[in-house]
C-alpha cells in the first residue's frame, strides 16, 4: 500500500469515525481488528466490521492455511468472541494428532483388506464359450459338419409358416 493510500485511509477513519480495535494476533502475525457499529458524518448506520491486516501485504503471497479456522469463524460471524493462542494451538495439535490416526488407520485397513480378499476370493473359474444364443446350435454340442441343404434345392419365396398362413396375404 502506498503513503497515500494509507494517508487518504487515516483521514477517512478520522472524519467518518471508524475506530478500529486491536482484537488479537495469530502466530503467522496477521492482525485482527474489530471496528464497532458507528454512525457516521451523514448520519448513516454504518454495521459492525470485523477486519485483517495480513502479514503478507502482497496479495500474491497469501495460501490457504495462513489464516486459522477460529480466527476465520470470527471474521464470518460464525463464533461471537475473537480465539485465544491457547485455543488455536491446542486445536491445532488436536489435527495433527487426527492426520497421524487417520493415517495410520488407512495403512491398517488396507493391510487388512488385502488379507481379507485373499481368503474370500474364490480360485477363477475356467468357462467355456459354446456359442452365442443366437446360433442355431445353441446348447447343442457341436454344429454338424456336414450341410444339412444344398444350395441346388433353394427357391426364394418358397417358405412357409408352420401354422400356414403366408405373410404376403
Amino acid at each position: 500500500m502506498g503513503w497515500s493510500q494509507g494517508l487518504f485511509r487515516t483521514l477517512w477513519r478520522a472524519l467518518s469515525k471508524e475506530v478500529k480495535e486491536l482484537v488479537g494476533t495469530d502466530q503467522h502475525g496477521n492482525k485482527y481488528y474489530y471496528i464497532p457499529e458507528y454512525k457516521n458524518w451523514r448520519g448513516q448506520t454504518i454495521r459492525e466490521k470485523r477486519i485483517i491486516e495480513a502479514a503478507n501485504k502482497k496479495e500474491v503471497d497469501y495460501e490457504v492455511g495462513d489464516i486459522p479456522t477460529e480466527w476465520e469463524a470470527w471474521i464470518r460471524r460464525t463464533r461471537k468472541t475473537p480465539p485465544t493462542m491457547e485455543e488455536i494451538l491446542k486445536n491445532e495439535k488436536y489435527r495433527e494428532e487426527m492426520k497421524i490416526k487417520s493415517k495410520h488407520f488407512y495403512e491398517n485397513e488396507k493391510l487388512l483388506s488385502k488379507e481379507t480378499n485373499e481368503e474370500l476370493l474364490a480360485p477363477p473359474v475356467q468357462t467355456q464359450i459354446k456359442g452365442h444364443a443366437s446360433a442355431p446350435y445353441f446348447g447343442k454340442e457341436e454344429p454338424s459338419v456336414a450341410p444339412t441343404s444344398t444350395g441346388k434345392t433353394f427357391q426364394p419365396g418358397s417358405w412357409m409358416p408352420q401354422d400356414g398362413k403366408s405373410h404376403n396375404q
